[in-house]
């Protein structure tokens, strides 16, 4: 078989099982009859069926035809109020803050008005809101966004497949993600859950 047959995956593939040589001798034992091939003309093969595999399973889709396009995007001089009517308005747990340029700077979700209210959790919020002796420690209205913002925040482009998407998830908790352009400038916001239908891998879980 000829050798150089399998090129390295590029950053956007998914991540394979590295076999062995004892794995492939393993393996070649329970193929009846001959085979004339060493351990690794068989690992050509699978790295480049497991490629043929992901591209066939994963490869259809682009975050392009997943991401979400009208985003109200947050200023990061506007106070956390003012955020958290957009936040509301738009049925979204985190939206994306932007410069003058409408280059993403950072990323505001529900969590960072919990942390900013020293609560893990909106029961908690309630609870102690329900508390006769509770009083509000911070004061949203006068903190701007940039100062309750995630920063740096992890982003995708549109031509970003499965491998690219799924690492840049497993790089964060939030349940949306930016979509930008080569320069940084906004585009949309991908959903997780978004992700996960087109995907279907809950099926895969």
């Amino acid at each position: 078989m000829p050798g150089n047959l399998y090129e390295r995956p590029s950053t956007d593939d998914v991540a394979e099982t590295e076999l062995t040589d004892g794995d492939i001798l393993d393996a070649m034992q329970h193929i009846p009859g001959y085979l004339d091939i060493t351990t690794e003309d068989f690992r050509t093969i699978y790295h480049l069926a497991h490629r043929h595999a992901v591209e066939r399973m994963f490869g259809h889709v682009k975050v392009a035809n997943l991401m979400r396009l009208e985003v109200e995007a947050l200023q990061p001089d506007m106070s956390l109020v003012e955020a958290a009517k957009i936040l509301a308005r738009s049925g979204s747990t985190g939206l994306p803050v932007v410069d003058s340029q409408g280059c993403v700077i950072g990323m505001l979700t529900e969590s960072d008005f919990l942390r900013r209210l020293k609560v893990a959790t909106f029961l908690e919020l309630l609870l102690n809101l329900l508390d006769d002796t509770f009083e509000f420690s911070h004061r949203c209205h006068e903190t701007p966004v940039r100062e309750a913002m995630v920063a740096p925040v992890v982003t995708v482009t549109k031509d970003a497949g499965f491998g690219a998407t799924m690492a840049a998830f497993h790089q964060h908790g939030g349940r949306s993600m930016p979509v930008v352009s080569s320069d940084g400038r906004l585009l949309g916001l991908i959903l997780r859950k978004d992700f996960h239908a087109a995907y279907s891998l809950d099926k895969l879980l």
